[in-house]
């Protein structure tokens, strides 16, 4: 086929750029779109159709960024259109309960049994912070321990070693975040059970919660060793703490009951509290915390814990996540991992012919490649990876038409409208980015 050989420069997209920086810190407004990790001129985008997106110079790409997983069913898709064009026509938020938050809360509750009660919010962050909060209430401990590399969002005390944009930045903490605001939050190597196990045994008593991804894909994509999870659920329950499952990520994105679905944990093995956001929200501002109703039911007003939100749970958001998630059935799930499957390997065989050392992992249909000769298990083996290559090979896929995540610390996303020509679109494109390497 015949790849698109674009220009390095990018006049309309510069021009937005240098107008962004004017009235908007970096231009952006979430830092790994500024292209720090790779360099260059970020793409400012005008629409998407599908699997492909266009920017500003009217080039056109597939998408492998998908907003960063919402775009599970691809872009504009049909039947999300559709019902958020009616619901805007009958309003967008009435700061008042609407029908369309208990019917999306039903769906992710018939999914996900174990989060027997649901409360909206507008972001991951908030949804996480919310998770902690109700932690430390239902226990009446402090302590929260979570692991380097996870990223749970910007609330001050989980900007600890985090991954996504702050280890895009290399920065391990943040500017502002005060010693008081993280002094209850103890970091752990990621996939490390010795270490959880020996920090119980000293300090269980004082632990609140352990807090982690369903997998990790936030410094790139690591999952979890067999049994991780479910390890760090009986631990927490042998001691009287709890364990929060971040599925911001993972939540109906790798299955249809996200990361908990693959394995299906009950009992003492199970999360207490669970925490999504991006497709449940189907490309809208839309996140939330679910659990057990004991401990759900401590949130206001029917108990002391406090959380609110003007537009949380809005009726646009809410459709759009609902119709979103009808779409999202075992053929589409079967789909995606077959989509995944053959872009990785396609690509990470190119770049074996080259002789470029490389890891591709998985989490269901989540991936990247790590620039790295070995497997990536824990965010210090991320940090060693060839970030340098990397961003290279991202300005050659885009090039060629591909939008790959601006950063070596980011998960790759594939849609339901991904189809063969897309697959051969990056294979080919792969394949003249790891030429031009080598070159």
């Amino acid at each position: 086929m015949t790849l698109p050989d674009y220009p390095d420069e990018t006049p309309q997209s510069s021009a937005w750029q240098a107008r962004a920086e004017q009235v908007i810190p970096g231009g952006v407004s979430s830092p790994v779109r500024a292209f720090k990790g790779v360099g260059g001129t970020p793409r400012y985008f005008t629409r998407g159709s599908g699997a492909w997106v266009h920017d500003v110079d009217d080039r056109r790409y597939v998408d492998l960024v998908g907003s960063w997983g919402p775009m599970i069913l691809g872009h504009a898709h049909p039947a999300v259109v559709a019902a958020v064009t009616e619901q805007v026509a009958l309003s967008s938020s009435f700061g008042a309960p609407a029908p369309q938050e208990t019917l999306l809360a039903e769906e992710i509750r018939s999914r996900v049994p174990v989060a027997e009660r649901v409360r909206f919010v507008s972001s991951g962050t908030e949804a996480v912070m919310t998770a902690v909060r109700l932690a430390r209430a239902a226990t009446g401990r402090d302590l929260i321990v979570k692991f380097a590399g996870c990223y749970h969002g910007h609330s001050d005390a989980l900007l600890v070693q985090a991954g996504s944009g702050v280890a895009t930045l290399g920065l391990p903490n943040s500017p502002g975040v005060t010693a008081g605001s993280v002094k209850d939050t103890i970091v752990l190597p990621y996939n490390d059970l010795h270490a959880v196990e020996q920090l119980f045994a000293e300090r269980g008593h004082l632990i609140a919660a352990i807090l982690t991804e369903g997998a990790a894909a936030n410094m790139g994509v690591v999952p979890p060793a067999a049994g991780f999870n479910q390890s760090l659920s009986r631990i927490a329950h042998s001691h009287g703490a709890l364990l929060i499952l971040d599925e911001v990520m993972t939540g109906f994105r790798v299955s249809s009951g996200g990361w908990w679905g693959l394995t299906r944990e009950s009992g003492t093995d199970a999360p207490d509290i669970l925490t999504f956001g991006k497709v449940i929200g189907g490309g809208y501002p839309l996140a939330a915390v679910g659990g057990r109703a004991s401990i759900m039911n401590l949130l206001a007003p029917l108990g002391p814990v406090y959380q609110a939100g003007t537009l949380s749970g809005n009726p646009v958001a809410a459709t759009a996540g609902l119709v979103t998630l009808q779409n999202c059935d075992e053929t589409l799930y079967t789909h995606l991992d077959a989509t995944a499957q053959a872009i990785g390997t396609g690509v990470s065989a190119e770049l074996t012919r080259a002789g470029i050392p490389h890891s591709l992992q998985y989490a269901s249909n989540l991936f990247s490649i790590f620039f790295s000769a070995n497997a990536v298990t824990n965010y210090a083996e991320a940090s060693t990876q060839d970030t340098e290559t990397f961003a290279r090979f991202f300005h050659g896929m885009l090039r060629h038409g591909v939008s790959l995540p601006p950063s070596a610390y980011e998960a790759w996303f594939v849609s339901g409208a991904h189809g063969e020509a897309e697959i051969e679109h990056v294979l080919t494109a792969a394949k003249a980015a790891v030429s031009e390497l080598n070159r």
